[in-house]
């Protein structure tokens, strides 16, 4: 079984990553590398952040495999807000149900009413030794909504509603979001590279 380190504390994300993986690979976060720290998201695009994350994340544990997202949601009527603030976007310290009670008060003082089209953007890079060795980018279509459907997922899914289908991620189940969501399209598009590194 090959390692992995993805390079978040998240075990959302994590699990996720693990279950598309499938049982080739261990996958491990930061709660397993406790002393890593990684740089500063200064960038101002999802790629620039990713290997931040990715370059200082692979330097820290030399030789290992290190895997590094940068995921945001972006809505057309508020100008691709959030945007790389997705995470941190009612605040540093905002939790997710922070964040979505954000952005449905933002929706909320738009003139139109929705569902509002937007977007999940991912950029994934795998690094090791401080050095980046792929790159890949995907994204899901969809609707927003300004009322939260289901508790499954997290971060925005209860908000939104991926193209073709009639519920949010939020109530979708977890191996339809694994299939479609951006975090999968941009892992399917990695795990070619993976597995020649393996």
């Amino acid at each position: 079984m090959s390692q992995l380190v993805f390079a978040t504390s998240n075990a959302h994300k994590t699990e996720e990553v693990a279950a598309i993986l499938g049982g080739d690979w261990q996958v491990e976060d930061l709660r397993a590398h406790p002393s890593v720290t990684l740089d500063e998201e200064t960038g101002d695009t999802f790629e620039a952040n990713a290997i931040i994350k990715a370059v200082s994340g692979s330097r820290a544990v030399p030789g290992l495999l290190v895997l590094a997202d940068d995921s945001g949601l972006e809505v057309d009527a508020l100008g691709g807000a959030p945007g790389v603030r997705s995470a941190r976007y009612a605040g540093d310290n905002a939790n997710a149900a922070d964040n979505r009670a954000k952005l449905k008060t933002e929706l909320a003082k738009l003139p139109q009413d929705g569902p509002f089209p937007g977007r999940f953007q991912c950029c994934m890079v795998l690094a090791r030794d401080g050095v980046v060795l792929h790159v890949t980018q995907s994204s899901v279509e969809g609707r927003l909504l300004t009322q939260e459907e289901g508790a499954g997922g997290f971060g925005y899914d209860a908000l939104f509603i991926p193209e073709g289908f009639t519920e949010t991620f939020g109530v979708l189940p977890a191996e339809t979001k694994n299939q479609l969501s951006h975090r999968a399209r941009a892992l399917a598009a990695m795990k070619e590279q993976l597995a020649s590194l393996a």
